[in-house]
């Protein structure tokens, strides 16, 4: 039976060997998955194009996925540094690559990835346009804008942030609402000031139709963008994002009639009492679609550690119902993230994913901890150091504090409190200060 996405495969009944890699990957009946795929609660992104890809599954009753962002710029225009980051994230174990290249060649790097990378590529196409055409934003036309969608989807991308849901409505409520720190988003802030400029309606929310047409012939994952982001605390859950949220609803609507597989991006900088709130709302306005979110960020004065203000922010948006975290790096706010601060960024999400997914109950979490506590308990360190999010670092702090004795750790020696409760219910004498 011929099918044109993954959700049409779904609602027909069909199992595609990328659904079927994703249920026993995530030790899911087959079936069930194909169910939720079906409803729009699921999305296998998986470009048709995409010779070299691992599919992964990205749903709230999965295991949370993570994104890393990399890519180009002016000022860092590496094509082989990002490259390198791109294999060190996979390496580490991300689903998700996010090519936000804004200089250079941006299709060589692309292409590169979708052939051979096997983590799920995603791209901001807005981005590229300015790249593309290499023209002034004003002169950039609606037809363009349209064709690198059409271009990326082509290239194998296997999901777009698109920034759809900011038309002139939503553009309107923004600017009645003078927000603190206006449109963070990148892509927005691009767009609306097309909009501003032209006097056009955003070209990807005017020809959606024509946008979901190109997703349905590729099979690519609509990542709704959130335009309207919070970018500090002080603009959280303000009109501008709910705004758009119903916007995007509706959207998603649209594009589960196409079968299209939709992604609903989400916050932003927010307080940590708002955070569970909105995951919420999101699940109610947008059906249960995949919420993808960006930290969130839950206080604005951590340069330099937003990667645990971030992870955070993540670890409660997880455990409320979000599938996907965009990783943030410690550079957030700073500068380009160098390979350093990649490999932080992603072990603070994997950290926020994991705690997460005990929280939810996800298959196969809580065992990973108890096999450390019993490597603890049995002072077993070459276990503890496989079993570690980030092996490398725990054998190098060992290895630079050597302790007396091996069955300690140069913190407590002989006031381990592990080994004094082995040695005592063996029935042994512990005699501290004498050993």
């Amino acid at each position: 039976m011929n099918y044109t996405t993954q959700m049409d495969a779904a609602r027909k009944g069909i199992l595609t060997k990328e659904l079927m890699t994703v249920a026993e990957h995530e030790q899911w009946e087959p079936e069930k998955l194909r169910e939720l795929v079906a409803e729009g609660k699921v999305a296998i992104p998986a470009n048709k194009n995409h010779s070299s890809l691992k599919p992964s599954g990205i749903g709230s009753m999965l295991r949370t996925k993570i994104n890393v962002n990399l890519g180009t710029s002016r000022d860092l225009n590496d094509l082989d540094m990002e490259l390198l980051k791109v294999k060190d994230a996979v390496l580490m174990g991300a689903e998700s690559i996010m090519d936000l290249s804004s200089f250079g060649d941006t299709r060589k790097f692309r292409k590169k990835l979708t052939g051979e990378c096997p983590a799920i590529i995603g791209t901001v196409p807005i981005y590229d346009a300015v790249v593309y055409y290499h023209k002034p934003l004003r002169e950039i036309t609606a037809e363009e804008w349209i064709k690198i969608v059409e271009m990326h989807a082509e290239d194998g991308v296997d999901f777009m942030t698109i920034h759809v849901g900011i038309n002139k409505q939503t553009a309107r409520r923004f600017k009645e609402a003078k927000r603190l720190t206006n449109i963070v988003s990148r892509g927005g802030s691009i767009i609306f000031a097309w909009m501003e400029m032209t006097g056009e309606e955003n070209p990807f929310y005017e020809h959606y139709d024509r946008i979901l047409e190109i997703c349905q012939k590729h099979d690519v994952t609509l990542s709704l963008g959130d335009a309207c982001r919070p970018g500090c605390i002080e603009d959280a859950s303000d009109i501008s994002q709910v705004e758009e949220l119903v916007t995007l609803g509706e959207l998603t609507r649209r594009a589960w009639e196409k079968n299209v597989q939709i992604i609903i991006e989400g916050p932003g900088h927010m307080p940590l009492d708002q955070i569970a709130a909105n995951m919420k709302i999101q699940q109610t306005i947008c059906k249960g679609a995949p919420f993808y979110v960006l930290g969130p960020l839950v206080t604005d004065i951590a340069p330099g550690y937003d990667h645990i203000t971030a992870a955070i922010g993540g670890a409660v948006a997880a455990a409320a119902g979000a599938a996907f975290l965009c990783y943030v790096t410690p550079a957030e706010h700073l500068r380009l993230p160098d390979e350093t601060d990649v490999k932080e960024g992603i072990i603070a999400a994997q950290i926020a994913a994991h705690a997460a997914d005990i929280a939810k109950g996800i298959k196969g979490a809580k065992e990973w901890d108890h096999k450390m506590s019993d490597a603890r308990k049995q002072l077993d360190w070459e276990t503890m150091f496989q079993l570690a999010i980030d092996p490398e670092k725990a054998r190098r702090y060992r290895a630079a504090s050597k302790p007396e004795k091996e069955d300690t750790c140069s913190m407590c020696g002989n006031f381990c409190a592990m080994k004094n409760m082995n040695r005592i219910l063996d029935g042994e004498i512990v005699d501290i200060f004498d050993e």
